[in-house]
C-alpha cells in the first residue's frame, strides 16, 4: 500500500508542478536526508525534481529502508555523525521522529549547516525556545515544514487576498478532515490533535491573517473513537481565533471524514471572498438522469500535497542559493506551538485563552 502511494506522489509531483519556475543562478546546494521513512522518501522525491539540489547521503537506523532511498536516488548511506562531519553535505532535510527534532537542529547548526526540519521542532514550547536561541547564537538557516503554504491553490488563494480582490479580510473559515484516525501507537506519542493536526491550520491562519493573534477558545470532543480519548487526546476539535483588530479565524479538524481526506479555506473580505477546494481523484463531473456525479476526495495528505511538499523544498534551496531567510522559520515553528497550547489549555480551563499567557 505504501509503495502505491509513493507511486502516487511520484506521478503528481511530474505532472502537477504548475508553479512558474524561478531562474536561479544554478549553484548546487548538497544535502543530507534524515529518516527515510515515508516523509523521509516524500522529500528524496522532491529533491530529485529540484534544480540546483542534489542528494548526496540518506541516514537511518533501519538499513532497509536506507537502501531504498540509496538505490532509488544514488546517494550514499551514512550514519548521522558522518553527515555532520561531510564536507560535500551543505545542508540536512530532518524526517527523523519528534522527540529528536531540537537536538538534531542544534548539532547540524553548530556544525555549520543549514537545516530544513518537519514540523514540529519540538512539544514543549521551552524547548522550542532553547533551540531557536542555537539557530541565532550560531548564524544559522532553518526552515520549518509547513508545506500547506506552497500549495499551488492555496498561494494562489494568498496571492488573491494580497492583490486587494476581497479587500480587508475579516472572517476566515478552515476545514481539515483526514479520512480515519491514524493508529493508536501514534496518537499516543503525537502531542494530540492540536500541537499534530491542526497546528498545520494555525500556521496557514496566521500567514492569511497577517496580523497576530490575541485570544483562543477552542472545544473538543472525542466523537470518532473511545479508545483515542483513553489515550488522553481528542478526535474533533473547533478553534476560534480573533486578532487584536477583531479578524476571526475558525478551524474545525476531525479525525474522520467518511468521503475523503477534506482540505478546504474560505477567505471573507469588505469586497468578497476568495475560497479553495477540495481535490478530487479527477477532476470530470458526469451527469446523466440520476443526478451529477464526481470522482471521490483524495483520501492520502501525501498525495494531496505532493506538489506543495516539492515546493517547499524548492523553496529552502532558493533561499540558500540567495542567502536570505526561509519563507517559513522557527518563529513560525514556535508560533503555531504556542497557538496550540492555547487551544489545550482553553480546553482544559473552558474559557478563552490570551496569548500573552502563553508566550509572556
Amino acid at each position: 500500500m505504501l509503495t502505491a502511494k509513493l507511486l502516487d506522489i511520484e506521478l503528481v509531483i511530474n505532472r502537477s508542478r504548475n508553479v512558474p519556475e524561478i531562474e536561479r543562478n544554478h549553484m548546487t546546494v548538497r544535502l543530507g536526508v534524515l529518516g527515510a521513512g515515508r516523509i523521509g522518501q516524500v522529500h528524496a522525491k522532491a529533491i530529485s525534481h529540484v534544480r540546483g539540489a542534489r542528494l548526496v547521503a540518506i541516514a537511518d537506523p533501519i538499513e532497509a529502508s536506507a537502501e531504498v532511498v540509496s538505490l532509488e536516488y544514488g546517494c550514499e548511506i551514512r550514519s548521522i555523525d558522518q553527515i555532520e562531519n561531510s564536507d560535500d553535505v551543505d545542508a540536512v532535510v530532518i524526517c527523523t521522529p519528534t522527540d529528536t527534532h531540537a537536538d538534531l537542529i542544534e548539532k547540524f547548526c553548530r556544525a555549520g549547516k543549514s537545516v530544513f526540519c518537519e514540523k514540529p521542532i519540538d512539544l514543549d514550547i521551552d524547548r522550542v525556545r532553547a533551540c531557536l536561541r542555537v539557530v541565532d547564537e550560531t548564524d544559522s538557516s532553518l526552515m520549518v515544514g509547513f508545506q500547506r503554504r506552497y500549495d499551488p491553490d492555496f498561494r494562489a488563494l494568498k496571492n488573491t487576498i494580497e492583490a486587494g480582490r476581497i479587500g480587508k479580510v475579516e472572517m476566515i473559515a478552515l476545514t481539515s478532515r483526514d479520512p480515519a484516525p491514524p493508529p493508536l501507537e501514534y496518537i499516543a506519542r503525537s502531542g494530540g490533535i492540536f500541537r499534530d493536526m491542526m497546528v498545520h491550520d494555525f500556521d496557514v491562519a496566521r500567514w492569511l491573517l497577517d496580523e497576530d493573534v490575541e485570544t483562543v477558545q477552542a472545544a473538543a470532543s472525542v466523537l470518532v473513537d473511545e479508545k483515542i480519548g483513553e489515550a488522553g487526546d481528542f478526535d474533533s476539535a473547533n478553534v476560534i481565533l480573533k486578532t487584536a483588530s477583531g479578524k476571526q479565524c475558525t478551524i474545525n479538524n476531525s479525525r474522520r471524514a467518511g468521503y475523503g481526506y477534506d482540505q478546504r479555506i474560505e477567505v471573507h473580505g469588505s469586497l468578497g471572498s476568495v475560497s479553495a477546494k477540495n481535490f478530487h481523484e479527477t477532476n470530470i463531473e458526469l451527469a446523466d438522469s440520476s443526478g451529477y456525479h464526481k470522482a471521490p476526495l483524495q483520501d492520502f495528505f501525501m498525495t494531496r500535497y505532493a506538489t506543495a511538499y516539492a515546493n517547499e523544498v524548492e523553496a529552502f534551496v532558493q533561499a540558500l542559493e540567495d542567502d536570505v531567510e526561509p519563507p517559513t522559520t522557527g518563529q513560525d515553528g514556535l508560533m503555531s506551538l504556542a497557538l496550540a497550547e492555547a487551544a489545550l489549555l482553553s480546553v482544559e480551563q473552558d474559557r478563552t485563552v490570551k496569548m500573552n499567557e502563553i508566550l509572556g
